[in-house]
């Protein structure tokens, strides 16, 4: 008995392995179509555009002062509604600007620039493995040479991409 449990348990594992190279193939599939709706169930466009939020985010506070002090000159409540109303513009233009198209034209420009050989996106991955359980990195170039990092997270049952970098 305990034989066969082992053995299942090797199962379940190795069948986890192969999952996320798995789901990498119908991406595959889904960037050969002509239409870019053929990607969206392997696209969580709403955290993409999350994370570039943050980044630019994390970039537009290192140019502007914090807005938070009661006490502020005028110069400091111009340069704090300025902080504001960049923030909710780079937030809609954002929307705007990663959509589904923007999703399938960087992962086949990232294929492309990895290796122009390559004639699919899944020959042009360099580097593809679990960084936890949750969550499965895919790299498109050398380290050092600007590669583009593509995040699958593991959303309701399913590898969805989450983010890309590059």
């Amino acid at each position: 008995m305990a034989r066969i449990l082992g053995l299942l348990f090797l199962l379940a594992v190795v069948a986890y392995g192969i999952w996320p190279y798995s789901s990498l193939f119908r991406i595959n599939s889904a960037l050969q179509e002509p239409n870019a709706e053929a990607l969206a169930p392997f696209v969580d466009l709403t955290a993409i555009q999350t994370h570039y939020k943050t980044r630019i985010g994390r970039g537009i506070s290192g140019f502007l002062p914090p807005t938070e002090d009661q006490d502020q000159t005028e110069a400091e409540q111009v340069i704090g509604w300025l902080t504001d109303n960049l923030k909710r513009l780079g937030d809609a233009a954002l929307e705007q600007a990663i959509t589904l198209d923007w999703v399938r034209t960087t992962l086949l420009d990232a294929g492309q620039r990895a290796d122009a050989q390559s004639s699919s996106f899944v020959g042009a991955i360099d580097f593809a493995f679990f960084e936890s359980w949750d969550r499965f990195v895919v790299r498109f170039g050398e380290i050092g040479e600007h590669p583009t990092f593509v995040i699958l997270s593991l959303e309701d049952g399913e590898w969805r991409i989450t983010d890309i970098t590059g």
